[in-house]
């Protein structure tokens, strides 16, 4: 399966964990990655098991990056 096809498949289950404000694709050491986006990273620990984003989603590793609170910009 392509990567963007199990990013698709796993993006609405990812969008319900704490603090993940966004799903993408990117790159980390030379390999495709599904990149989940969050406010602000937790220790694994402060979270419950269901509440984990995990470290692989098929045979794609995930990469959680942290960005803060995205807000819109106004003109």
């Amino acid at each position: 399966m392509s990567i963007e096809a199990v990013k698709m498949e796993h993006e609405e289950q990812l969008m319900r964990l704490p603090n993940v404000t966004g799903v993408g694709i990117g790159e980390k050491a030379g390999h495709a990655v599904i990149k989940v986006f969050v406010t602000h990273k937790v220790p694994e620990s402060a979270l419950q098991p269901q509440e984990v984003i995990p470290r692989m989603l098929e045979v794609y590793e995930t990469d959680v990056e942290e960005i803060g609170i995205v807000m819109a910009q106004t003109e």
